[in-house]
């Protein structure tokens, strides 16, 4: 639940460019199946196995290549948009970590300025692990486990932070999926720190019942969520939609991410934004891949 949680509710808000659906959260795409009720620890134990999982996940994406393009929009204040841009981001993986290499602005090639401006940071950036310390990748190391642990501390609130309940069954993708709402539980005493925004959200999710993956999450937020020391508030009615694919027969991954969000920025002035991000090419890393210059990898798109 990394992405289910961690991400969705603070970081994704904030900034993962998504673009937002006018459905209410509790409202499923179609109607799901009516099935017996499970017990609340039954499902309470579904979620936790469902971290765990997404954990994993979260791992193996650190194994994969991929296109992810974003595209934002500004809104004035009747919600009409103002602007809008898009980004075509190549995700690679350089000596054990994911890098993002910019390929397009706007569905359109980079510049030859823009191209060699990022030709060069990749180069900067594959210098620096190559000329790694020992040290220094233990110590990369060491903070990539204690991330993970965090991670894994977090998503484990998540199962006592709700009430969760079963809302029936529904067919994504010809997989048949357990849809179940949760909502914030009145009692919840956080032990994190970071957890304490739990219960200023709510969500449905969606359930792949033969693997115990989580399919889609629909989210919404239902309190102001004030962020850096009140720097930033993200207030009530912004909204998180994410589903996943199974990717290689071993993990699920994003396919697309929208939000659409209204925040204050240091008190003064409201942001309104919908964003959308999309996710495709996945591709195994294996160590023979091959670092190809950006004039080169926009001929082979």
């Amino acid at each position: 639940m990394t992405q289910l949680v961690a991400t969705f509710l603070l970081l994704v808000f904030i900034s993962v460019p998504a673009l937002a659906q006018d459905r209410a959260v509790g409202t499923a795409s179609s109607t799901p199946a009516t099935v017996a009720a499970l017990p609340p620890d039954q499902i309470r134990a579904l979620i936790r196995q469902v971290a765990d999982k997404d954990i994993e996940n979260d791992k193996k994406q650190n194994d994969y290549t991929y296109i992810q393009r974003e595209e934002a929009h500004k809104l004035d204040g009747k919600g009409k948009v103002k602007s809008s841009e898009s980004k075509t981001l190549e995700i690679m993986v350089l000596y054990g970590e994911q890098v993002q290499r910019l390929i397009a602005k706007d569905d359109k090639p980079l510049s030859e300025k823009d191209a060699a401006r990022e030709e060069e940071r990749i180069r900067k950036l594959t210098d620096k692990r190559k000329n790694e310390t020992e040290d220094q990748r233990r110590k990369r190391a060491e903070q990539e486990a204690k991330n993970r642990e965090d991670a894994r501390k977090f998503v484990g609130e998540v199962a006592d932070a709700y009430n969760f309940r079963l809302v029936g069954m529904e067919n994504l993708d010809g997989r048949e999926t357990y849809v179940i709402d949760a909502q914030p539980r009145p009692d919840f005493q956080p032990d994190l720190k970071q957890a304490k925004i739990l219960p200023k959200f709510r969500f449905r999710a969606w359930i792949d019942q033969a693997e115990s993956q989580w399919v889609k999450l629909d989210a919404e937020c239902i309190d102001t969520v004030s962020v850096g020391w009140f720097l930033a508030r993200i207030h009530k009615g912004s909204r998180l939609l994410i589903d996943q694919t199974r990717v290689n027969d071993e993990v699920w991954l994003p396919r697309h991410v929208a939000v659409r969000v209204d925040v204050r920025v240091a008190l003064l002035k409201n942001f309104n934004l919908e964003a959308d991000v999309t996710y495709r090419d996945y591709k195994k890393f294996r160590t023979d891949t091959r670092i190809v210059p950006v004039g080169e990898l926009q001929e082979q798109h």
